[in-house]
């Protein structure tokens, strides 16, 4: 019987879970934004992404600081902020914050390795009616 052991590895699970979401309130108290964008990424978070990218705006100098952290980020990570903006686009509430981070991403990355996205094709094709 693996009842047991798997009730405690969907315990341990929630509690990990639990755990990062702890840790992803503080670095945003903390205004610690490249690691609050990386771990609400992690955690597939399109929705607290984007408050992180609206706290991040919110600063002053909000643009500069949005294009230094998304320019640190892993590649891996801005295919799913990319993935995340074509959701955000398509919502006026959103459309502002979607069109700063596409902006940092066409500005500071070569269309070269935009082209080695996965799902750019589709990315472009979707952000295109509403850009």
């Amino acid at each position: 019987d693996v009842t047991e052991i798997e009730e405690k590895e969907a315990q341990a699970k929630q509690e990990e879970q639990i755990m990062k979401e702890q840790e992803l309130s503080n670095l945003l108290h903390e205004k610690r934004y490249l690691k609050a964008l990386g771990l609400a990424i992690s955690l597939d978070r399109p929705h607290t992404v984007l408050m992180v990218v609206k706290a991040i705006l919110k600063e002053p100098d909000g643009r500069k600081h949005l294009e230094e952290n998304i320019v640190r980020l892993r590649k891996d990570q801005k295919e799913a902020v990319l993935t995340f903006l074509v959701t955000w686009n398509t919502n006026s509430r959103n459309c502002h914050e979607a069109q700063a981070v596409m902006e940092t991403l066409l500005k500071h990355e070569a269309p070269d390795n935009l082209l080695q996205f996965s799902g750019i094709k589709s990315a472009v094709e979707s952000l295109l009616p509403y850009t």
